[in-house]
């Protein structure tokens, strides 16, 4: 018995091209200097977990036990994905005969002392690389060399092994705990299954067709091959297939951050203080998201204009996508549960930020006023990208398919922001207290810029990925943010 992957976990597998990889990821700031003492034994190697009086230190062999024992978990991240012949159906999900751990964890180091900006180019480059298809879809790196001896942990994972839904978390949400006891998991003797065969797959893709036949002639018809992108076009039904964001008849500004990429990628962050962020939205009658948004306004109205001084007009606007829970906490999935900084697959609602507008107190006021109107439109509201393998999954013209989709999504938006819509609690990996915490969020093709923000340990954290064939300049994107945080500071 084999597990297929879902629809929408193939329309990411099979959106990944030449210029771009739906891979996302999280960088982890940790201080071994602040972490608790347990005993006269504290910092002693102990079998595959730590406990009282026997706390592991953080180095790479320690974070090696702490992922294999953890691995349970994330059973996906063990995993392969196999193509099915022909794409008689969605690939499945199979066992890797020969996981190496020490190939997915890998050690960098960065010139001592290591800064801000050669972490940023170290995520780059890493970033940058696609994913080995061949291994389970996912890398994690122990970066040593930072200033004051603090480490750093980046974790690169492919967009199709995450479903929170589904009980798949990304590897950094894995590895992390809420406390600074490490939990301990019991050993586990894993052991990959049989792999199936190229003929098996094909004869179980077959059964699967013939237990449903009107569903097969619905899948060529009216599904995602050649006859489905020929009837879309000419019965005008291409808001079907669209499926990103509910308002294709009203497309995003014309921007070059919907410019064609490259495979080489950019990565940098900022931060400010969240608590002077909050005074800020209390001052002005709005919410901190607000104030969020109004950052990243300032952020892309600070860059097109060092790209064309006479760029933006006042009615200039860029089109951003943002998760519905900053406007309405009530539309989480499960309210009880512990904010991520991977927030994925969240409903999302579109917004315009006003990057025409050069006073940054009327700018806010426009940030917050449009936000309240869009997250009531349905014309406004995005369930995220929809799959177009139904659940037959049947998948024939996969690359067709997904070079349509990519087309039709690049009218949508100009920018994806990622939010974290309430604050994450302290995290610990091994005891070691987690210090920073950036989201690196997915960068598909079609999109040069791609935005999160994390609010932890009272400081909202920015991350911006960006193509560096349209954005090269990409480490003054932090400085503007930084701009923007003191420009509405002083107008408060």
């Amino acid at each position: 018995m084999v597990t297929r992957l879902s629809p929408r976990d193939a329309m990411y597998y099979f959106l990944d091209d030449s210029r771009s990889t739906t891979h996302l990821g999280a960088l982890l700031i940790v201080d071994p200097a602040m972490a608790a003492s347990t005993g006269p034994d504290a910092g002693e190697q102990s079998g595959n977990g730590a406990g009282p009086g026997s706390r592991k230190p953080l180095d790479y062999a320690s974070l090696v036990s702490l992922v294999e024992n953890r691995l349970q978990r994330a059973p996906r991240y063990r995993q392969l994905v196999r193509e099915v012949t022909l794409g008689l159906a969605r690939p499945v999900w199979t066992d890797d005969p020969d996981f190496d751990i020490n190939f997915h964890i890998r050690r960098a180091g960065l010139p001592r002392p290591g800064g801000p900006a050669d972490l940023a180019d170290l995520v780059s480059r890493v970033m940058s690389r696609p994913l080995d298809r061949t291994r389970p879809l996912w890398e994690m790196y122990l970066i040593e060399g930072l200033a004051d001896g603090r480490l750093a942990i980046l974790t690169k994972s492919h967009r199709c092994l995450i479903d929170e839904h589904d009980g798949h978390p990304e590897i950094s949400e894995v590895i992390c705990d809420t406390t600074e006891e490490p939990e301990v998991l019991p050993e586990e003797l894993w052991m990959p299954g049989y792999p199936p065969g190229g003929t098996s797959l094909v004869i179980g893709a077959l059964a699967e067709a013939l237990a449903r036949p009107g569903d097969l002639v619905e899948t060529v018809v009216h599904g995602n091959g050649v006859v489905a992108e020929v009837r879309s076009v000419v019965g005008g039904t291409l808001r079907r297939v669209g499926g990103v964001v509910g308002q294709l008849t009203d497309s995003a500004p014309r921007s070059p951050l919907n410019n064609a990429g490259t495979t080489t990628r950019g990565f940098t962050t900022a931060s400010v203080p969240r608590r002077e962020c909050a005074k800020i939205a209390e001052h002005h009658n709005c919410t901190v998201i607000d104030v969020e948004l109004a950052i990243i306004t300032g952020v892309m109205r600070r860059w097109l204009l060092s790209v064309d001084p006479v760029a933006a007009t006042p009615a200039d606007t860029v089109r951003v996508v943002v998760p519905l829970s900053a406007r309405d906490p009530g539309v989480e999935v499960d309210p009880e549960a512990e904010p991520s900084w991977i927030p994925i697959a969240k409903p999302s609602f579109v917004t315009d930020l006003p990057v025409g507008e050069a006073n940054p107190t009327v700018r806010l006021a426009q940030v917050a006023g449009l936000a309240d109107r869009y997250a009531q439109s349905s014309r406004r509201m995005s369930t995220g990208p929809s799959p177009w393998f139904p659940e037959l999954g049947v998948v024939p013209f996969a690359d067709i398919s997904s070079r349509a989709f990519r087309s039709l999504d690049s009218r949508s938006y100009n920018v994806p922001v990622a939010m974290s819509t309430a604050p994450v609690a302290d995290r610990f990996v091994l005891g070691v207290p987690v210090r920073e915490v950036y989201y690196v969020p997915v960068l598909v093709s079609q999109r040069a810029l791609s935005v999160s923000v994390v609010e932890y340990a009272d400081r909202l954290n920015f991350a911006f990925v960006a193509d560096r064939g349209v954005i090269s300049d990409l480490p003054v994107l932090g400085d503007y943010a930084v701009e923007s945080y003191e420009e509405l500071r002083a107008s408060d």
